[in-house]
């Protein structure tokens, strides 16, 4: 099933063409600030599964293991909408808000716990203090 999305503006518009791998609750503080809430949810997914049309602008974040963390944004509306890890080996994230039909999002895992905001809580959802082994 293809799946479809892209920034507020429209300026970027991406197509996937298989299914997420995962859907994450993240509550780093990095993703904090560059969502302006208080998690960001991410769609996990295989990078030559993705088209995408338009330029995304990068900027370098360090991760807690001191890899880059490429966050991508549209230059024009500033929508973040990608995350590519140095170290993952195909695997990028999807922000799960920019995708035009959401309904079908159901998060499995909870990282970065760690810092996660104490009013917030998310019952049956397992969580990890920073990213569980193997993810």
């Amino acid at each position: 099933m293809t799946q479809t999305g892209g920034c507020l503006c429209g300026k970027v518009r991406y197509s996937l063409n298989a299914d997420p791998l995962m859907c994450v609750v993240c509550h780093c503080k990095n993703c904090q600030r560059q969502a302006g809430s208080a998690l960001s949810i991410i769609v996990g997914v295989h990078e030559s599964a993705l088209e995408i049309e338009g330029e995304v602008k990068t900027y370098n974040d360090t991760g807690d293991s001191g890899a880059t963390v490429r966050r991508q944004f549209c230059d024009t509306c500033g929508s973040p909408v990608f995350t590519r890890l140095e170290s993952a080996n195909g695997l990028m994230f999807i922000k799960a808000g920019t995708l035009d039909d959401t309904s079908s999002l159901e998060p499995t895992i909870q990282c970065y716990t760690k810092s996660k905001q104490q009013w917030f809580e998310l019952a049956g959802i397992p969580g990890f203090e920073t990213v569980p082994e193997g993810l």
